[in-house]
């Protein structure tokens, strides 16, 4: 079945350019493991951890709900820090930790709910249904980052923005980040 995208066009776009993406950006195809539309428009850059902070936080700042943001990358590679700063950026003011074990935590922000969901140790489908993902992404007043969305396969409906965050052998203390924004 045909699964709809989680945010209206323009809202990821006001947001995309709130965040300092450039219409004149270039059109990628889907990363591995979220679903972006056809005509998203991607930024890539390598930033310093205190860098890759305050983009989160940017980003946090220029999201409306509802949003669907999928964080992908190897273990290590921020994903997690790159969640606690969106959080930041959208005014959750209690501590953001990882839900590797508890695979959800919600949070309060000024005018949405936060979900934050980390599917590292799921292994089915079944699994990830077991979560209840479809009541959060029907939630209009809410934002959800979910850590590990290849574990989620085509259950996840498109991200309103897909972050690949990737470690850089020559610069241990820095990041690619790659945003594709857009649904």
């Amino acid at each position: 079945p045909a699964r709809a995208p989680v945010c209206r066009r323009s809202r990821p776009m006001r947001a995309a350019r709130a965040a300092k993406v450039d219409a004149a950006d270039v059109a990628v195809s889907p990363e591995a493991g979220s679903l972006v539309a056809a005509d998203a428009r991607a930024l890539g850059m390598t930033l310093s951890l205190d860098e890759l902070d305050a983009r989160g936080e940017a980003i946090g700042r220029a999201l409306t709900a509802p949003a669907l943001v999928t964080l992908t990358g190897d273990l290590g590679a921020g994903k997690t820090t790159m969640t606690q700063a969106i959080c930041r950026g959208l005014g959750v003011t209690e501590p953001v930790t990882s839900p590797t074990f508890a695979l959800i935590h919600e949070y309060a922000a000024f005018a949405v709910r936060v979900v934050h969901c980390d599917l590292y140790r799921l292994d089915s489908a079944r699994a990830v249904a077991s979560l209840g993902l479809d009541d959060m992404f029907a939630d209009s007043s809410a934002i959800v980052l979910v850590e590990w969305p290849e574990r989620a396969g085509a259950m996840l409906p498109i991200a309103s923005l897909a972050l690949t965050l990737e470690h850089i052998a020559a610069q241990p203390d820095a990041r690619r980040c790659t945003e594709v924004w857009g649904c």
